[in-house]
């Protein structure tokens, strides 16, 4: 289980996702919900969309890409893509 820092931050960082000057690139975008996922869901589950599904496949592959990812550190990475975002969009 998250510490309660970890937790505190994982938060703010949510809040601050939502703050950004800029709306990220898809990359980033995908990078981020797969890692939300992660931290809040754990590993990716049932089978892959119809290839038809082209965003459905793309959410699909990025939680594919990181499975197995314990929690604690999906937070940790998903704090410090949003910190990158906010320095990176700010300018």
């Amino acid at each position: 289980m998250a510490d309660s820092n970890l937790f505190d931050l994982f938060e703010q960082a949510q809040n601050d996702v939502r703050l950004l000057p800029h709306r990220p690139v898809d990359e980033d975008l995908l990078e981020l919900y797969a890692l939300f996922k992660q931290a809040t869901e754990g590993d990716v589950n049932g089978p892959r969309p119809a290839f038809f599904d082209f965003r459905a496949c793309a959410k699909h592959e990025a939680r594919e890409h990181i499975k197995g990812l314990d929690k604690d550190a999906a937070m940790d990475r998903y704090c410090r893509v949003v910190t990158r975002l906010k320095s990176e969009l700010a300018a």
